[in-house]
C-alpha cells in the first residue's frame, strides 16, 4: 500500500480544515493512504514577534516571506529524509493532470504556501522547490492552490478512488475531456439516456464513450487533441465531425 505524507507550510492553517476534513480526502485519511499534517509559519520565526516577512530591499510595495523561517520549518519537516518541495507561486509550472500523476507515487511532499509580495529569492535558491501554480491569475496565498493540487494529486494515490479506472476517467487523462454521463431514471423531462449505455454492450459503450469524449474536446477545447494520443478510429471520428 502505497502512503503519501503531505506537510503543509502556511500562515493560515485554519483555511484547510474544511476542505482537509471531508469528502474523498478525509476517507483517504481515514483508511491511512493519506497523511496530512499542517505547521504554522510563525511557529518557526526567529523573533519574538514571529516575523514572517519584511520590506523588500530596494523599496516597492508589499512584503516579502523572510527566507530563515521557511528554511527552518524544511529542516525540521523533513530531517533526513528526502522529499519533493512545492513553491505555490504563479511564477511556477502550470498544475495540470501529467503533474498530478507524477506526484501520486512520491511518499514525501512539502508545500509552501506564500503571502503577501512573494518570496525572498533565496528561499528559491537554497532550496531548489518545484514552483507550481494553478493558473494565470494571482490569489491572495498559495492555500487555496495547495488544496486544488492535493484534492487532484490524492486521486491518483492507489486505493483512494477504491478503482483506478475511476481517474482513468476523468477529463484531461489522456488529452481528452469526460464525456457525458447518465444515470436513473431512463427518460426525464422529455430527455432519455442513450440506448447504447443500457445495452451491455461493453465494447460499444466503451466506443460511445470514446466518441463522446472526442466530440465535446472538440468543441469545448480543440487546443487539448494537438497533444492527444488518438488511434486510427479517433481521426475517422474527429474527421466527420469536421465535415
Amino acid at each position: 500500500m502505497n502512503l503519501m505524507r503531505i506537510d503543509i507550510l502556511t500562515l493560515f492553517p485554519a483555511m484547510f480544515f474544511g476542505p482537509l476534513q471531508e469528502s474523498l480526502l478525509k476517507r483517504a485519511q481515514q483508511r491511512g493512504l493519506l497523511e496530512i499534517y499542517l505547521h504554522q509559519l510563525r511557529d518557526y520565526a526567529w523573533d519574538r514577534h514571529q516575523m514572517t516577512d519584511d520590506i523588500p530591499y530596494g523599496g516597492g510595495e508589499g512584503m516579502v516571506m523572510k527566507p530563515e523561517p521557511v528554511f527552518r520549518a524544511v529542516k525540521a519537516i523533513l530531517g533526513k529524509d528526502e522529499g519533493q518541495v512545492i513553491l505555490l507561486t504563479p511564477q511556477g509550472r502550470t498544475f495540470d493532470q501529467q503533474m498530478a500523476q507524477e506526484l501520486a507515487p512520491l511518499s514525501r511532499v512539502v508545500f509552501i504556501c506564500g503571502h503577501y509580495g512573494g518570496f525572498d529569492e533565496r528561499i528559491r535558491e537554497g532550496l531548489q522547490p518545484l514552483e507550481m501554480s494553478i493558473g494565470d491569475y494571482v490569489l491572495t496565498g498559495g492555500e487555496l492552490a495547495a488544496m486544488v493540487i492535493i484534492d487532484a494529486v490524492a486521486r491518483w494515490v492507489p486505493g483512494v478512488l477504491g478503482t483506478q479506472e475511476s481517474a482513468e476517467l476523468d477529463s484531461h487523462v489522456g488529452g481528452l475531456l469526460e464525456g457525458p454521463a447518465y444515470t436513473r431514471p431512463v427518460t426525464y423531462a422529455g430527455m432519455t439516456a442513450p440506448e447504447v449505455l443500457r445495452s451491455g454492450n461493453h465494447a460499444a459503450i466503451a466506443r460511445w464513450r470514446r466518441d463522446q469524449a472526442l466530440r465535446r474536446t472538440w468543441q469545448r477545447r480543440p487546443d487539448l487533441l494537438e497533444q492527444a494520443t488518438l488511434d486510427d478510429k479517433d481521426r475517422k471520428t474527429l474527421a466527420e465531425l469536421g465535415d
